[in-house]
């Protein structure tokens, strides 16, 4: 019996995701090309990250009927089980019926067939209880983290940490917020345009919102926006509305000469280019090279041409013979400000890592501001809500390098002030140091942070 496109697509993006490391949204976007019905589209997207969402409490839930771990299981079995309960508890307009069935099909495609009679007991044993909470299952003697980190599906590691340095509200007011599937969000080439590509997406059946903080941002929804005539022409760029935020915090001026140091997959880069003019010059720099002709390809598509690619590692000494008036260190991170976007994450992420990752933040931005001229501005950003890939990098690079300086708030809430939707104070995003944050449970966007720095004159 044939299994649902969808099931299908859903079904072997998570299989790249668990045994070969991919990202779903990397591999979903070469599974979902146009031969794909957008219904189909729609629900394999669902299926994968809300899989990857809910794993663990799909896990804990699955495994009180096995009566063993999960890790026991071949992975195609386990995956079939976790694809079938998120239907069960999920999605309520999916017959329980066809829930089932699929899931057992999936495993006899994988060759387990085997496993196809215990797919089907245990997800047909998993049917009622779907419609109970799933608090009912749990025993009485757990911990609070262990409890939010199975209801809410994140690993108790991290919510000990965020309970530590935020208490209860907030903590649970993140956990919600990187279940929910957050808004496709766009980036406009030319805002004096707005109205006119705004029609144009409409008429090819996409449903259009303003940005909740940038005047040059939009979400679409009803369907994909790389099929759109506007996408291929390079007059709109798919982008996170905090990511979009980042750059302008550089303020960079016509003339300028720029420095992306960390610039793939060159979202980031973009506006860079295209503020600094045809009499500056970008150099976008990124330690691989597949990544570099990723970035050449989109910055073809956007006709971005005043920009120089340079292979090189951002943690060593730089090459450059001059000075740059505008850097931006857009480091490796985390990632835990993207957990709904990029539900994967918080089953790789481990504690030791920070510390590894804060290392070589620490190395990349002290690289940065040997490059930066005098009066010069450097931002430092990732997209990490982590404290040792923030506010401690630029902490411990401010006490190592006695000419650096942060930038007064007051000059970078100005910028992004010129940009951002009416009603909203600049301010609001910026701390007493006059670093920039963004948080998914109060900014309906990823979770980023910003340090801006200068250098005495």
């Amino acid at each position: 019996m044939p299994v649902s496109a969808a099931r299908t697509i859903a079904f072997e993006v998570l299989r790249r995701v668990e045994a070969e490391g991919a990202y779903a949204s990397d591999v979903l976007h070469a599974e979902l090309h146009a031969a794909v019905k957008p219904a189909d589209a729609a629900l394999a997207t669902e299926l994968t990250l809300g899989v990857l969402r809910w794993r663990r409490l799909l896990d804990f839930l699955i495994e009180r009927q096995l009566k063993k771990p999960m890790v026991r299981l071949d992975l195609p079995v386990a995956l079939a089980l976790r694809l079938g309960l998120y239907q069960l508890r999920f999605l309520q307009g999916i017959p329980a019926r066809a829930a089932v069935h699929e899931s057992v099909e999936l495993v006899k495609r994988a060759r387990k067939s085997s496993a196809a009679a215990l797919v089907n007991a245990v997800l047909r044993r998993l049917v009622g209880e779907a419609k109970h909470p799933a608090a009912e299952c749990l025993p009485a003697s757990i911990t609070q983290a262990d409890r939010l980190g199975i209801l809410h599906s994140h690993p108790t590691w991290i919510v000990e940490r965020w309970l530590s340095r935020w208490g209860l509200a907030r903590t649970i007011a993140l956990l919600e917020s990187n279940n929910r599937t957050p808004p496709l969000s766009c980036a406009l080439r030319e805002i004096a345009r707005r109205e006119e590509i705004f029609d144009e997406l409409g008429g090819d059946g996409l449903r259009v919102e303003p940005g909740r903080l940038l005047r040059s941002a939009f979400t679409l929804s009803g369907g994909s926006p790389a099929r759109a005539q506007a996408f291929k022409e390079g007059r709109i760029s798919i982008q996170d509305e905090a990511s979009q935020a980042i750059p302008l915090l550089l303020d960079v001026q016509a003339g300028d000469h720029v420095l992306d140091l960390c610039a793939a997959p060159g979202g980031k880069t973009a506006p860079l280019v295209r503020a600094a003019g045809a009499n500056g010059l970008v150099v976008a720099a990124d330690r691989h090279a597949h990544r570099l002709r990723a970035m050449r390809n989109q910055f073809t598509r956007l006709g971005l041409r005043n920009v120089k690619l340079v292979e090189l590692d951002a943690a060593q000494p730089l090459p450059f013979g001059r000075k740059f008036e505008r850097i931006l260190v857009d480091a490796p991170c985390s990632g835990t400000g993207t957990l709904a976007r990029h539900p994967e994450i918080r089953w790789r992420l481990a504690p030791h890592q920070l510390v590894e990752l804060h290392k070589l933040q620490v190395a990349m931005l002290k690289s940065a501001a040997g490059q930066l001229a005098p009066g010069g501005r450097l931002v430092y950003s990732t997209c990490s809500i982590e404290p040792e890939e923030n506010e401690d990098v630029v902490a411990e690079v401010l006490k190592g390098i006695p000419s650096l300086q942060r930038v007064p708030a007051s000059e970078t809430s100005r910028a992004l002030a010129l940009h951002l939707v009416n009603g909203l104070d600049a301010g609001d995003f910026f701390d007493a140091e006059g670093q920039f944050h963004t948080a998914p449970d109060n900014h309906s966007a990823d979770g980023f942070f910003a340090g801006m720095l200068t250098r005495d004159s």
